[in-house]
This record gives structure tokens, C-alpha cells and sequence, in this order.
């Protein structure tokens, strides 16, 4: 821990844990710093650029500090000026880093102060005390004999001075809330404490008018906040807005409500310096206030002009490098480019309470590459800096990038960037989905046009009706979301009005409202997918369905449950895509109608389904019964009543199967009727294969004809994700045949057997040239075929699967 940060911590926990920090003196009200002490003028050269003292956070070896009294004309006192360079607490200053000036001298060179930083010098402070009559000495030994106790109270007089710049700007602004109206503190007082670090007493903002200013401004020795970049002036600290001695200091027993955390300061100096104390001298601490060139000395007591005669101690900036400040962009948008327009920060409240940062503007660069420098100015009562009036030229419209960049001290520091608009020549026009209003519902619509962050309103006017006013919203890439409320408005043509800060006129956008003929619901499709479900009402008014540049067009239309389904077919091989190949996403559809108009649907686009092709199936047919003859119905395309079949799938894509993983069966139309499961006719061979087993008797009775599948998998949540329906096999219901017997070398043939209504037509040849058609419902048990086959083999097709065929061998 820094040493500073232990000095400040032990100081406000001794306030806690001594007794003596209970005594009268520390929870007597202190004088606060308002006496007004001797005024100092003070500008400091490095490598021949000059700066008044207000300008200079720090200083660095090598800098020549020139120091005049600025005493007014009927001073009648005189006053000794001493400075001294300090270079640690355990190191004493040699004697030539002390001066002298007696400030009523009339020689320029006794009267005021050249010096030049020590290279090894850290810390630099002034005393100021009545005429000594020649006892400087004594102030010269007390500076060498413990330097420490200079080197804490520079630090900490420096810092507390900052922190009183910050609480001095806020009250300043507060006090001036009578010049901009009553309403103006509700407004203002949460921004400057947020540009300042000051508490904000926010119950005060609930109080009538003429009470909040001066109950904001009350205790205000308790409102300073830690400041991260005013410590690090000294020393680097990163944390929290208040640090654990701020916290402290802020109980009764650290004084709240008496001591602010910079007056506990100046109160634990005068104890450090009580140890000076003689009959000659005692030491008054002093915070400083600068302006342009003048260092003022505030002070908490008058001083003494006799006997002991009170020694006035003020810091002068560390010595140390320049530590810009860390400012950052609390921009939420795109900033309107305008007169007065202000480029929001945070991150170093010293930009507006001091004059540290100076010469600072922004650098705008437009879209064509110029580039123009425009002045600034830190505005706390804005949170940010405010652009000057300037007249811009045309080519600064629409998007521009500013940075903002100066000096802090002698070294140039650079600021965030920001996006700012501007307005153009370039007309506002609706985008593809303004083609589609719709009367008896509000409509969301986007705008196409430059500088959307300069719109100060939007309104909507009906032929001459009155204007109303839209909600509305801007957004990137020179667009602007409007929400058109049309839940009473008529057809007709709706005109939109916008109005911009730096646009002399008004645009309009003109725009057509129909009423609804088609009403769509929604669009179920998936990642990979080649087609999709929309649903809604009269969808046989669509033409075409875009989706992330693919085209789908309209396939079968069907209508369930009171509403319109129509299956939608992508063109060509194009699938959709998410974005991402495994997660679900957000997307616009634009639905196309005969009639031209364009309807957008926001679609979630669900991540991809799960994908499985079928590598094997082969089919256990029953034994045939005593009697019968065995039925040749292939390795798959068919699967016998009292059969089994036993078919593999291999994971596609991104798809793994697991203990979710399961397969639903379903015939050609219908949902599905059966589910194997792991363990449940289903088996893993591995992530990527798994094997399953489907018996007819699984199946709900009287299940007949071509079925298929699809692989289903189940997430962590529970919630599953449906692969695309794929054909697998016809479950087919076989006649028994126990004879097949043929006439001589050219037939006929007879077959002999039982249920034989099963039958659609039977034939010698692959071909059915020459067929013997089954009337249905047919009771008998022989069938005669014409010819004889070349290969000894009859073909059967059956009722149940008439595009596939069973062989029969005739009989020897």
C-alpha cells in the first residue's frame, strides 16, 4: 500500500479507535477556509513555453518557477516569501533549495522569486510570514530538521486544494441555478455531481423550489468524493469512487458534518506543525485557489502579526511527470453536430474544475476524409464538453468521427472518440418494410436518411387531419425506427414528418396504409433448413417469402384448426442460415403478395435440426407357416406384418446422438404414431451410429403403407428439436400362398393361397405386361396369371406398397 494511502487511513481510523479523538477540539466546529490570505502571481517555463500557474498540475526538474507577491497597494504589513524543493521525508533539502524574497522591496530581484526545479527534487512548497526581522533562520532549520513533515503537508495541501476546486465548482453552479429558472436544479444538480464526484444529496431535489439550493450546499465540507485521477497527481490509484478513509471520515466519530475529508486534512497538518510552535513562529496550513496566474491562499484562521507570528504554508504542484486524464465516452449514440452540442465524459472531474486541461477541441474527420478542428469547452453543469458556434462546411454531414484532444500541463493528451451526425442533403425515405402498412395495427417502419441522432421529433399527419406525434428511435447505419400507430386510421396515404436540430425545413416521407388481406402468424423454419411452415390467414396471397437472401415460394397450402398452413420450398440448393451453425437467432422475412406489397415478419430462426442418414436396413421376415411358401419382399423397402427390420443411422453435421436421442415413426400423412428409445428398441453404437429394431407389433393396429422417420434430440432444458421427416419402408401385410404351379412351357400359371385380396396384380415379368389384376375385396383362393416365367419366379405387387414387388418361386 502506497505510504500516503497508510497516512490517511491510520489518520481516520485513529479517529475511531483514540479517545482523544472524542475531545472537545475535534467535534468543535472548525472556521472553514473562507478568510481570503495574500494573493501570489506565479508562472512556470519548461523548454520555453510558458504557463500561468493555473494551467500546471505538475511540475518537472528543470522548470524555472518565477513567484511575485501580489499584495495590494496600501499593504502595510510585509511579508517574507520563502520557497522550498523537497526531495523525501528522510532526505533534508540542502540549503540552496531554500529562497528568500522580501515582497516589499522595490528591486525585482529581492521582491520576487526565479528559481529552477533540482533535478532530484519531488515536493515543492512556500511560506509566507509577517517581517521576521532576521529570523528566517529559524524557518530554514525547522524545513531541514524534518523535512517529512513539509513533505506530507505539500502532498496533502495539494490535494486537498483540488478536492476544494471541485466542491467550489459545484457550489458555484448551484448558487447560479437562479439565472436559468427554479426547474433548472432537478435537472442539472445530478450531472454536475456526476462531472464532479460530489455526493448528491438527492432528498434535497424532493423539497420545494426555493429550498433545494441551499439544502444541496449544506454540509459541505462532508460533499467531496475521492476523486481517482486527483489522487493520482501524486500517485496512482485505481479503486472504488471512495476509498476506506473517505468512508471513515464520513461517520460522527470522524467527524461528519464537521470536517470535510480536505479540512481533516489542514486539521491534522496544524498538529503536525503544533510541534513547531514557539514564541516566534506557528504554522497556519492554507489551501490555494488558481486563477490565470494568480495562486490565492485560503485560510481557516487569521494570522497573527506579532509574536508568535503565524508562518502561511501552501503547496505548489508535486514534482513529478504529467498524468493526463483518463477521460471516457458516456456518449449512448450518435451526437447531433450542432452549436452547443456536448461531447459527454467522466473519469477525471479535475477537466472542469481546473484549468489543467486547456487549448482543448475536437477533430473531425468526415466520411470523405477532411478533417476540421473545432474549440471546446469543459462544462460541468453539462457532463462533457461543449462545441463552440462554427459554421461547418458540406461535406461534414451525415456520419463524423470527432476526437477529442489538448493539453494537460505542458504535455498533450488525447480524449475518446465519438460519432457525431449531422444533417444533409440527402432526403429521408422508407426502407422495404414502409411498403407494407397496414391499417387497424401499429406498423414498425425504418427510415433511411442522414444524421438520425439530430431528430428532435417525428409526427404523422393523415391528408388534413391533425398532426400526431410517433415514437421513435435511432439506430446505426443512418436509420431510424418509427412505430406508425394506424389501430383507427383509414387507407390512404400517411405522411411522416421529421424535424432535425441544423435543418432549416421539415422532410416528409410519404408512405401508403392498405388494409390487411393476408394475416401471417409466423414462420417455423430452422438453421439448414430447405423449406418452412407460415401460418396465418389467407396465404394464398403470397408470392414469394425472403429470408436472409433466400427465396422461398409457396408449396402446398393446407388448413387446420380455423388457420391457413402453407409450406414454403427454397429455391435451388439454398439453405437458411442462423449466423451461427449451432445456436438459434433473429431474422426479418419479407412476404411478398400478388398484389406487390411487402409484409416483414420477424422470425426466430431455431438453431439446425437434427440431421441422420440411414446407412443400413435389413428386414427378419417370420418363417413361413407349414403349408406356405416363403415371400421374397427384399432387404428393406418392405417390412412384412410379422416381420422385423433393423436399420442403422449415421449423425450429420453437428449432430451427436446421446441418452436424449430418440426416433420418432409416422406414416406419410399424419404426426408420428410410435417412439424407440435408448434401451427401448434403440441402441448407441457410438455418438455418430446408432441402431434400431421396429416390429410392426410396436406399431397402433391396422398401420399399413410407406412410413417414416426422424431423429428427435432432446436438450439439457428438456426442450427437443425435431430433425426433417425421412422415408424408411412400407409396411406392407402379406397374403399366404401355398401353391404356384404352371401348365406345360408356356402356362398358365396358378396361384393357391388365402387373403389374397392383399393382392393388387400379379405377373411373370418385372414389367407387369401381361397382368392378372385382384378385384378388391376378392374371397377366393386361386388366381390364374397368363404365361409361364423365364426365371421360375412370379411377381406379386401388393395393395399396400403397389410400386414395389414380391417374389414367389413357382413350384417344381
Amino acid at each position: 500500500m502506497p505510504t500516503r494511502r497508510i497516512w490517511r487511513l491510520s489518520r481516520s481510523l485513529s479517529l475511531l479507535v483514540s479517545p482523544l479523538a472524542l475531545a472537545a477540539p475535534v467535534l468543535a466546529d472548525p472556521a472553514p477556509f473562507e478568510l481570503a490570505g495574500p494573493d501570489l502571481r506565479i508562472e512556470v517555463t519548461r523548454e520555453g513555453t510558458t504557463l500561468p500557474i493555473s494551467r500546471v498540475p505538475s511540475l518537472a526538474p528543470g522548470d524555472k518557477v518565477v513567484i511575485h507577491g501580489a499584495l495590494p497597494e496600501n499593504q502595510s504589513a510585509n511579508f517574507v516569501l520563502m520557497s522550498a524543493f523537497l526531495r523525501g521525508a528522510t532526505n533534508p533539502p540542502p540549503k540552496d533549495w531554500i529562497d528568500l524574497a522580501r515582497t516589499w522591496k522595490e528591486k525585482e530581484k529581492d521582491k520576487s522569486l526565479t528559481l529552477t526545479v533540482p533535478r532530484d527534487a519531488r515536493q515543492m512548497v512556500l511560506l509566507m510570514v509577517p517581517e521576521t526581522g532576521g529570523a528566517e533562520g529559524v524557518l530554514v532549520d525547522a524545513v531541514r530538521g524534518k523535512p517529512g513533515e513539509f513533505v506530507r503537508a505539500s502532498q496533502d495541501l495539494n490535494q486537498a486544494s483540488l478536492d476544494h476546486s471541485r466542491l467550489n465548482a459545484f457550489m458555484a453552479a448551484i448558487r447560479a441555478q437562479d439565472d436559468n429558472g427554479p426547474e433548472y436544479l432537478r435537472t442539472v444538480a445530478p450531472v454536475l455531481a456526476r462531472s464532479l464526484s460530489i455526493k448528491l444529496q438527492e432528498d434535497c431535489l424532493s423539497k420545494v423550489i426555493q429550498s433545494q439550493a441551499s439544502c444541496l450546499v449544506q454540509n459541505r465540507q462532508s460533499l467531496v468524493l475521492n476523486d481517482v485521477h486527483t489522487s493520482s497527481l501524486a500517485e496512482t490509484i485505481t479503486g472504488t469512487p471512495t476509498d476506506l478513509a473517505l468512508q471513515l471520515s464520513n461517520t460522527r466519530e470522524g467527524g461528519a458534518g464537521y470536517y470535510s475529508a480536505y479540512i481533516a486534512v489542514a486539521r491534522d497538518v496544524a498538529k503536525i506543525f503544533g510541534a513547531f510552535n514557539n514564541p516566534q513562529f506557528t504554522y497556519l496550513p492554507t489551501l490555494t485557489v488558481r486563477q490565470a496566474d494568480t495562486m490565492s491562499l485560503l485560510l481557516n484562521a487569521a494570522p497573527s502579526f506579532q509574536k508568535p507570528k503565524s508562518v502561511m504554508i501552501a503547496a505548489m504542484p508535486a514534482v513529478e511527470a504529467d498524468i493526463p486524464p483518463q477521460l471516457r465516452s458516456t456518449a449512448k449514440g450518435p451526437i447531433c453536430l450542432v452549436s452547443g452540442a456536448v461531447l459527454p465524459v467522466e473519469g477525471a472531474p479535475l477537466v472542469f474544475s481546473t484549468d489543467f486541461a486547456h487549448d482543448v477541441k475536437v477533430r473531425l474527420t468526415s466520411a470523405s476524409g477532411q478533417t476540421l478542428e473545432l474549440p471546446v469547452k469543459a462544462r460541468a453543469d453539462k457532463g462533457g464538453y461543449v462545441l463552440a458556434a462554427e459554421t461547418l462546411p458540406a461535406a461534414f454531414a451525415g456520419d463524423v468521427r470527432g476526437h477529442l484532444h489538448g493539453s494537460w500541463g505542458f504535455a498533450p493528451f488525447e480524449g475518446p472518440d465519438f460519432l457525431l451526425q449531422r444533417p444533409g442533403a440527402q432526403p429521408w425515405k422508407a426502407a422495404a418494410d414502409g411498403e407494407g402498412l397496414i391499417v387497424g395495427r401499429d406498423n414498425e417502419v425504418t427510415l433511411q436518411g442522414a444524421a438520425p441522432g439530430c431528430v428532435e421529433n417525428v409526427t404523422l399527419r393523415q391528408g388534413n387531419g391533425a398532426v400526431r406525434p410517433i415514437t421513435w428511435k435511432a439506430m446505426e447505419g443512418q436509420r431510424l425506427a418509427v412505430t406508425v400507430p394506424l389501430a383507427d386510421a383509414a387507407a390512404g396515404d400517411m405522411r411522416i414528418e421529421i424535424r432535425q436540430r441544423g435543418a432549416a425545413e421539415v422532410q416528409t416521407v410519404t408512405l401508403r396504409a392498405r388494409v390487411q388481406a393476408s394475416r401471417l402468424d409466423g414462420l417455423d423454419v430452422h438453421a439448414g433448413d430447405g423449406q418452412g411452415i407460415l401460418t396465418g390467414q389467407r396465404l394464398d396471397q403470397v408470392r414469394s417469402v425472403t429470408l436472409g437472401g433466400v427465396e422461398f415460394r409457396p408449396g402446398e397450402l393446407t388448413r387446420e384448426s380455423g388457420a391457413d398452413r402453407l409450406r414454403l420450398v427454397a429455391q435451388g440448393d439454398a439453405k437458411v442460415s442462423s449466423g451461427a451453425s449451432d445456436a438459434a437467432s433473429s431474422d426479418k422475412a419479407i412476404v411478398h403478395l400478388e398484389d406487390g406489397r411487402n409484409l416483414t415478419l420477424p422470425v426466430r430462426i431455431g438453431g439446425p435440426r437434427p440431421q441422420a442418414t440411414l446407412l443400413q436396413r435389413t428386414v427378419y421376415p417370420a418363417p413361413a407357416g407349414q403349408g406356405s411358401k416363403a415371400l421374397d419382399v427384399g432387404t428393406g423397402d418392405m417390412l412384412p406384418g410379422n416381420g422385423e427390420m433393423v436399420f442403422s443411422l449415421k449423425a450429420a453435421g453437428k449432430t451427436r446422438f446421446g441418452a436424449g436421442s430418440f426416433i420418432e415413426i409416422a406414416p406419410v400423412e399424419g404426426e408420428a404414431i410410435a417412439r424407440l428409445e435408448i434401451g427401448k428398441g434403440l441402441n448407441l453404437e457410438s455418438p455418430e451410429v446408432m441402431v434400431a429394431t421396429l416390429k410392426p407389433g410396436d406399431l397402433p393396429p391396422a398401420t399399413f403403407g410407406a412410413i417414416r422417420f426422424r431423429v428427435v434430440s432432446r436438450g439439457a432444458g428438456g426442450q427437443e428439436e425435431r430433425g426433417d421427416w425421412t422415408p424408411l419402408t412400407s409396411l406392407v401385410r402379406l397374403p399366404r400362398v401355398d401353391h404356384v404351379g404352371c401348365e406345360g412351357q408356356d402356362g398358365p400359371c396358378t396361384l393357391v393361397g388365402r387373403d389374397l385380396f392383399l393382392i393388387d396384380a400379379v405377373a411373370v415379368d418385372d414389367g407387369f405386361a401381361r397382368p392378372a389384376m385382384v378385384q378388391p375385396g376378392y374371397t377366393g383362393r386361386t388366381l390364374q396369371i397368363s404365361g409361364r416365367p423365364a426365371d421360375g419366379v412370379v411377381r406379386i405387387r401388393l395393395r399396400d406398397a403397389p410400386d414395389k414387388v414380391v417374389r414367389v418361386p413357382i413350384d417344381k
